[in-house]
């Protein structure tokens, strides 16, 4: 397995890994159906692993986007197919750190596009923004990890502008963002595993 797939494999098994995690996280403002919903998309992809096309990263991360997007509910999916298909129409080779780079904020403006949002509206932007800012800066995926967590908890004070929580307004303050979260708890587990895969 290259490194392409195995940070997808580790995305996909850690959200099916956590479907109870998230979903109460975002029970509290929202309709509580993110996990199950990224948790049966995510379910899906494994299931077709196997058969997703492997000519070159680029294109298998673009299978993946459109497999996420069609099958996880909700306003996520578009929202995390987009970042894949983003991610995979910036891949080429070679795929060093400067390129995961230019895909992770390919992807990040893709989710910019589709979700109308932006840093500060209490999304996964707030944990992915500054994961891949830490990360281009020094090279440290735990560092960038570690960035994500501090940001995904910080989203508690702040006041959702998009997705369901948004028209709880004030109410959302006081809770993190589980899109944020979601993202957290996956940079750390990618962390993990990178690291396990590199000794």
């Amino acid at each position: 397995m290259n490194g392409t797939e195995l940070v997808v494999r580790t995305i996909a098994e850690t959200a099916i890994a956590n479907e109870k995690y998230f979903g109460d996280l975002d029970a509290v403002v929202g309709d509580g159906d993110f996990g199950y919903s990224l948790a049966r998309g995510f379910e899906k992809l494994l299931d077709g692993w196997d058969d997703l096309d492997r000519t070159d990263s680029g294109t298998f991360l673009k299978r993946c986007g459109m497999t996420i997007a069609s099958r996880i509910g909700g306003t996520s999916g578009p929202i995390w197919g987009t970042a894949f298909l983003r991610a995979g129409a910036a891949c080429a080779p070679p795929l060093d750190l400067a390129r995961v780079i230019v895909m992770l904020r390919a992807s990040i403006e893709g989710i910019k596009a589709r979700g109308r949002s932006d840093v500060g509206d209490k999304t996964l932007l707030d944990a992915l923004v500054p994961f891949t800012d830490v990360l281009a800066e020094n090279g440290d995926i735990s560092g960038a990890a570690r960035a994500a967590r501090e940001a995904a908890e910080a989203t508690s004070s702040m006041v959702a502008k998009r997705g369901r929580a948004a028209y709880t307004g004030e109410r959302s303050r006081g809770s993190v963002d589980a899109g944020a979260m979601a993202v957290a708890v996956i940079a750390e587990r990618i962390s993990d595993v990178w690291q396990e895969a590199g000794s």
